[in-house]
C-alpha cells in the first residue's frame, strides 16, 4: 500500500461557528489527490476536501447528510462527464448524459466507475457467469478443448489425424498383411441445418437404377453386372490417369486397364481403390503415411483391411478426415464459441430460443404436493376418475423398476423421478400421457382438462439448459457446459481446478483457465460462493449485484481508475466483511482510488482515510465535520461517527427482553431451493430477527415461504394455492389478522409520488386548504389542490412542475414549467393561503418545519411526526419518490404503519392499528448510520407496543443484540445452508459454537465496540 501523504495538520482544524473542518492550508498536488473546492451539489454547503489517490477512502455520516451527493453526484458525476465530453458528439448521444455538478473547482480526477447497490438488470438472459465474463471464457474452453459426443449414439466425434492413424496401424500384429483402400467416389459431407445436425456416412450420391447388361455364371451363383454411370466412368478415367489401376470389392482385386476388366464388378455395391499393399513393420511407417494422405486427398477417408492367411474374418479399420462420430459416422460441424451461447441463434435451443422455459405442462401443477407418495396420488391428473387407470399402470411399472411407492416425491432420486416422467415398457410416463391427450384436443373436455396443467415449465427439449443438443453434447471431464454452469461458485472452483487435460489441451487452455479461476476466486472473496453460475442476474439482491460488479472490476485488472461504491457490505454477514475489505484493498493495491459510502464499522475502520459529513440530515447536513485517519476521527469531538467508533456513544443492550408466549406461528416442512424440510417457530408480540450468512436461506424461508403462506392462509387475493407445496403445515395464523411486508421497493415510480402522499397526510392538508374561506367562496374542493388529477394542477406540465428538453448529445435539461413557474398549480389555487403560505410553499417544507407549521392540527401532525421519528425529518413533503434511496423508501413505509397506530379517533382514543399485525422487514438498516439505527429501534418498539409483531432479516449487530428472539440459519450458504443452526435470545445464540452469528455477537454483548 502506498504510504499516506499528509495533507495538513495531524488533527482536523475546525471553524468556531459551524463546527466544520476548515480548508486544509497546505497546498496539495492533483497528482496525489482529487481536489474538490466549493461543492454545493444538493445539500452540500460548499465543502472543500481532498481525496488521496491510490487509497481507500470511506465517506460516513448520518442518513441524508450528503454522502451520496459528494461521492456519486459530485465526484463520480464529474469524472464520468469529463470522459463523455472527450467523445465525439455522435457517440455522446448514445451514452448517459450527466449534468455538470455544482462545484467551483475539481482537479486530479481519474476515470470513474460507479458500483451501486441497486440491481438494474432485468434481462432474462443475463446470469452470474455472463455478467462476470466467466461464461465467455467457458465457451472458448469448451470449443477448443471439449470432447464432442454424438447426439444419436453417444460415440466420440473426432477427426482422425495422420499420426493417430499411423500409430493405430503400427500397433497391429507384426507382419499382418494390409490393403490400404479408399472409396472410388468421394463422399460429400453435407451438413443439415442446425436443427438436425448430423448426417449418416452411408448416405452417398443417389444410386442409379440398375441396368442389366450381361450375365456371367460363377461357381457360387449367377452374378448381376451393372453398367457404371457416366460420372463413375469419368471418375475411373481420372483415377487411371492419376496412376491408380487396381480396384477392390468383396476381397477381389480387379485391374481396370480396359473396359472389359470391369465386368466382374457390381456397381450397386461399394467399390474401393487399392492405394497400397503392405505388411505391418516399423520400417513401413512412411508408406502408411503416404497411403493415408492419398486416401484423404482422393476421397476424404482411408480403410485398412487385413488379409489373413487363414480362414479368419478380416479386420477393418476405417478413418476419416471429416469431423464425425466413430460409431455411426454422422458428420458434425467443428464446435466454435458461438455454439455455446444461448444469446445466439446458432447455439440457443430452437424450441425455447435460449430462455430455458416454455409454455407447456407445468410440473408444479401436475405434481402440486411433492410431500405425497406415488401411492397417495402425487400425480394429480391420475387421481381423476377418467384417468385413474394410469395410476395402476404406473404402480406396476414402479414395482418392476424398484421405484418406491411409499416415499414422498421429493425424496425420490432424480433418476426415479425421470423414469416416472419418461415412462418405459408398457408405461407411457407423464409426458407420454400428455402427448396422447394432445392428439385428442379437438374434444372440448380434453382441452379444458389440459389447460389446468399448462404454465411456464422447463423446455422439454433442452430440459431448461437453454442450449441446443449439439452444444450439450460437448463434454469436459464428463460435464457439458450447462452442467458446469449449474455448479455453485465453490463447486465450480473445484471443477476447474481438477480438470484432466492432455498436454496439447493444457497448452491451449492455460490462459483460459487462468482467467476463469481468477474470476471465480474473486467471487468467493466477496462472499458469493453459494451462488450458481447460471443464477439469473435479475434475481440477485442489490448487495449481491454490487459485489458481482466489484468482482468483475477486480477481474478486469484496471489500473489508475476511481471506483465509487455505495455500501458494498449490504447483505453481507459479519463473517464475510473481512473478505470484502480484502478485495477492496486488492483493488487499491493495483493502483486504483477507492471511494466508498459506508456505515459498517468493519469497513470504516479498514479505511486509509475517513470523511465524516453531518451534523444532521437534509438542510442540517452537508458540512464537513472531520477528515483524517480513523484514529484521528475517533478522537474528534465534532464527528458523530467518531463517537460511535470510540465507544463514547453506543446503542445499549436492552435491560430486559420480551418473553415468548403461547401465541406463536409454526411453519413446518419448508422445502424450496436449499431448504430441506425446515421447521421454524416465530413468537408473536416481540422483535424476532432472522440471521445467518449470505445464502443461508433467510430470505427464502421468510419471503418465499412464510410470507406467501400467511397471505394464503389469511385469504389475501391473488395468492395462488401453489404455495401450499412449499411447506407441510402452518399453524398459529389465528393469532394474527394481517401480514405486512415493509421492503425497500420504491414507494412510487413517477415524479408526482412523494412521502406526504404515501403516508396519507396530503389528504388532510388538501382538506385544510379547501376549508379556507377564500377556497369555499371560489368553490374549490380538496381535489382542486391535488397535482395528480386535472382541475387545480397546471395543464401544461400536468403537475410535474418541470418540462424536460431533450438535448441529443448533451444532458437533458429540466426547466421549470413556464406556465406555473414550477409551482405545479394554477394561479387561482396558489392564491389560497393558510398561515400566509400556499400549497406550493407547504410542499417545499421539510417534515421538521411542517410539524411546527401545522401545530394544532393533530390529524396532520400525527402523521408527519412519524416521518421525523424514523429519521426522515430532513425530507421535503413534496420530494419526488424517485429520488429516495431504498432505505429511505422502507422507512417511509414504516412511518405509514406507525401513523396508523398514532391516528386518533373522535374520542381521542388511540387506535390499536398494529394489533395482531405481523410486520416483515428485510435489512431495514440499509443506508443507516449508527445514530439512525437507534432511531429505528425506537420505531420498532412503538410498533410492538401498539400490539404488533416484527420479523426482521438483518446482519447489523446493533439490531441483532436488541432482538427478543433470534432464528439463526446456516451453517453455510447455498447447498451447505438451509438449516436452523440455533434459536433463542441473543445471549443463548452467543453460546452456540456452531453459529457464526453467535461468534460475532458474543464480544458485542460482552461490551466490545460493535
Amino acid at each position: 500500500m502506498a504510504p499516506e501523504k499528509k495533507t495538513g495538520p495531524s488533527t482536523p482544524l475546525h471553524s468556531d461557528q459551524e463546527g466544520s473542518v476548515a480548508v486544509e492550508q497546505k497546498a496539495v498536488s492533483p497528482n496525489d489527490h482529487i481536489v474538490i473546492r466549493g461543492a454545493r451539489t444538493h445539500n452540500l454547503k460548499g465543502i472543500d476536501v481532498n481525496i488521496p489517490h491510490n487509497m481507500l477512502t470511506v465517506v460516513s455520516g448520518v442518513s441524508g447528510s450528503g454522502k451520496s451527493s459528494l461521492a456519486f453526484d459530485t465526484v463520480y458525476a464529474e469524472g464520468q462527464r469529463r470522459y463523455v465530453e472527450s467523445l465525439s458528439a455522435y457517440a455522446r448521444q448514445f451514452l448517459e448524459r450527466i449534468e455538470k455538478p455544482d462545484v467551483e473547482h475539481m482537479d486530479g480526477l481519474a476515470p470513474a466507475i460507479a458500483i451501486k447497490q441497486k440491481n438494474q438488470t432485468r434481462n432474462p438472459r443475463s446470469t452470474v457467469a455472463t455478467a462476470t465474463e466467466i461464461y465467455d471464457y467457458m465457451r472458448l474452453l469448451y470449443a477448443r478443448c471439449g470432447t464432442v459426443t454424438c447426439i444419436h449414439c453417444g460415440g466420440i466425434v473426432k477427426r482422425d489425424t495422420v499420426d493417430e492413424i499411423a500409430a493405430a496401424v503400427l500397433a497391429m500384429e507384426e507382419g499382418a498383411r494390409l490393403y490400404a483402400l479408399f472409396p472410388i467416389i468421394r463422399r460429400e459431407v453435407v451438413l443439415e441445418p442446425m436443427q438436425e445436425f448430423a448426417l449418416p456416412v452411408e448416405e452417398e450420391a443417389p444410386k442409379p437404377k440398375p441396368k442389366k447388361v450381361a450375365t456371367k455364371k460363377t461357381k457360387a451363383a449367377e452374378q448381376t453386372i451393372v453398367d457404371p454411370s457416366e460420372p463413375l466412368k469419368e471418375r475411373l478415367v481420372e483415377l487411371r490417369r492419376r496412376g491408380f489401376n487396381r480396384l477392390f470389392q468383396n476381397g477381389n482385386i480387379v485391374e481396370f486397364s480396359t473396359p472389359e476388366s470391369l465386368l466382374e464388378l457390381n456397381f450397386s455395391e461399394p467399390i474401393y481403390v487399392l492405394a497400397d499393399r503392405l505388411s505391418v513393420s516399423a520400417d513401413v511407417r512412411s508408406r502408411i503415411v503416404d497411403a493415408i494422405e492419398t486416401g484423404y486427398r482422393e476421397s476424404g477417408e482411408i480403410v485398412f483391411l487385413t488379409a489373413p492367411r487363414d480362414e479368419s474374418e478380416p479386420k477393418r479399420l476405417r478413418f476419416s478426415a471429416a469431423f464425425e462420430c466413430v460409431n455411426c459416422h454422422r458428420a458434425y460441424r467443428d464446435p466454435e464459441p458461438r455454439l455455446f451461447s444461448f444469446n445466439n441463434p446458432y447455439g440457443a435451443c430452437p424450441r425455447c430460443q435460449g430462455f430455458g422455459n416454455t409454455i407447456d405442462f407445468d410440473p408444479d401443477l401436475i405434481i402440486p404436493d411433492k410431500s405425497k407418495t406415488l401411492d397417495e396420488g402425487a400425480i394429480d391428473p391420475w387421481t381423476k376418475p377418467k384417468y385413474r387407470e394410469y395410476h395402476g399402470v404406473m404402480k406396476r411399472f414402479a414395482q418392476a423398476n424398484n421405484i418406491p411407492l411409499k416415499t414422498p416425491w421429493y425424496d425420490l432420486t432424480p433418476a426415479q423421478q425421470n423414469a416416472i416422467w419418461d415412462g418405459g415398457t408398457g408405461f407411457p410416463g407423464i409426458r407420454g400421457f400428455f402427448r396422447l391427450l394432445d392428439t385428442k384436443k379437438y374434444k372440448l373436455h380434453v382441452r379444458v382438462f389440459l389447460s389446468k396443467y399448462r404454465g411456464y415449465a422447463p423446455c422439454p427439449d433442452c430440459r431448461g439448459q437453454r442450449l441446443r443438443a449439439e452444444a450439450r453434447a460437448v463434454l469436459l471431464n464428463e460435464k457439458n457446459i450447462c452442467e458446469a454452469a449449474g455448479l455453485t461458485i465453490s463447486a465450480a472452483r473445484a471443477f476447474f481446478d481438477g480438470l484432466k487435460l492432455s498436454p496439447a489441451q493444457t497448452e491451449i487452455a492455460g490462459k483460459i483457465l487462468e482467467e476463469v479461476r481468477q474470476r471465480i476466486s474473486f467471487l468467493e472473496q466477496v462472499g458469493l460462493e453459494y451462488l450458481t453460475l447460471d443464477r439469473l442476474s435479475s434475481t440477485l439482491s442489490g448487495g449481491e449485484s454490487q459485489r458481482i460488479q466489484l468482482a468483475t472490476s477486480l477481474g478486469s485488472r484496471l489500473v489508475g481508475a476511481l471506483y465509487v461504491l455505495d455500501e458494498p457490505s449490504i447483505g453481507l454477514h459479519s463473517r464475510d466483511t473481512a473478505k470484502l475489505v480484502k478485495i477492496l484493498h486488492e483493488l487499491r493495491d493495483l493502483g486504483n482510488t477507492i471511494l466508498v459510502v459506508e456505515h459498517d464499522p468493519d469497513v470504516i475502520t479498514s479505511a486509509d482515510r475517513l470523511i465524516d459529513l453531518g451534523p444532521g440530515a437534509g438542510e442540517l447536513g452537508g458540512q464537513l465535520l472531520a477528515t483524517g485517519t480513523v484514529a484521528e476521527i475517533r478522537k474528534d469531538d465534532h464527528s458523530i461517527t467518531g463517537k460511535y467508533l470510540s465507544g463514547r456513544s453506543r446503542i445499549p443492550v436492552p435491560a430486559e427482553r420480551r418473553e415468548p408466549t403461547r401465541e406463536m406461528l409454526k411453519l413446518k416442512g419448508a422445502r424450496i431451493h436449499n431448504l430441506r424440510g425446515v421447521d421454524i417457530e416465530i413468537p408473536l408480540g416481540m422483535l424476532t430477527v432472522v440471521t445467518g450468512v449470505s445464502g443461508s436461506g433467510k430470505s427464502t424461508i421468510v419471503h418465499q415461504v412464510l410470507h406467501r403462506a400467511l397471505e394464503f392462509s389469511l385469504g389475501v387475493e391473488g395468492v395462488s394455492s401453489d404455495v401450499q407445496q412449499l411447506y407441510r403445515e402452518i399453524t398459529g395464523t389465528h393469532f394474527i389478522r394481517e401480514v405486512v411486508l415493509v421492503d425497500q421497493s420504491p414507494i412510487g415510480r413517477t415524479p408526482r409520488s412523494n412521502p406526504v402522499t404515501y403516508i396519507k397526510a396530503f389528504d388532510a392538508i388538501r382538506e385544510l386548504f379547501a376549508s379556507q374561506p377564500d377556497a369555499r367562496r371560489k368553490g374549490y374542493t380538496a381535489g382542486s389542490f391535488s397535482f395528480n388529477v386535472p382541475g387545480g394542477r397546471c395543464d401544461t406540465c400536468e403537475g410535474d412542475g418541470t418540462v424536460t428538453v431533450e438535448m441529443q448529445f448533451l444532458a437533458d435539461v429540466e426547466l421549470p414549467c413556464e406556465e406555473c413557474n414550477g409551482t405545479r398549480y394554477k394561479p387561482g389555487i396558489l392564491d389560497i393561503k393558510y398561515k400566509n403560505r400556499n400549497i406550493h410553499d407547504v410542499l417545499n417544507m421539510t417534515v421538521r418545519d411542517a410539524v411546527h407549521y401545522f401545530a394544532g392540527n393533530p390529524k396532520i401532525v400525527d402523521r408527519l411526526q412519524v416521518l421525523e421519528e424514523v429519521g426522515l425529518g430532513y425530507v421535503r413533503l413534496g420530494q419526488s419518490a424517485t429520488t429516495l434511496s431504498g432505505g429511505e423508501a422502507q422507512r417511509v413505509k414504516l412511518a405509514s404503519h406507525l401513523a396508523n397506530i398514532r391516528s386518533t379517533s373522535p374520542r381521542g382514543e388511540t387506535k390499536k392499528a398494529a394489533s395482531r399485525v405481523l410486520y416483515i422487514l428485510d435489512e431495514p438498516t440499509t443506508g443507516l448510520h449508527f445514530a439512525d439505527v437507534a432511531t429505528l429501534l425506537q420505531a420498532f418498539r412503538k410498533l410492538i407496543d401498539g400490539g404488533g409483531s416484527l420479523l426482521v432479516i438483518e446482519h447489523n449487530m446493533d439490531i441483532i443484540k436488541s432482538a427478543d428472539w433470534i432464528i439463526d440459519m446456516g451453517p453455510e450458504g447455498g447447498s451447505a445452508g438451509g438449516q436452523v443452526v440455533a434459536v433463542g435470545t441473543p445471549e443463548e445464540i452467543a453460546r452456540v459454537p456452531e453459529s457464526y452469528t453467535g461468534r460475532f455477537l458474543k464480544p458485542v454483548l460482552e461490551g466490545a465496540v460493535a
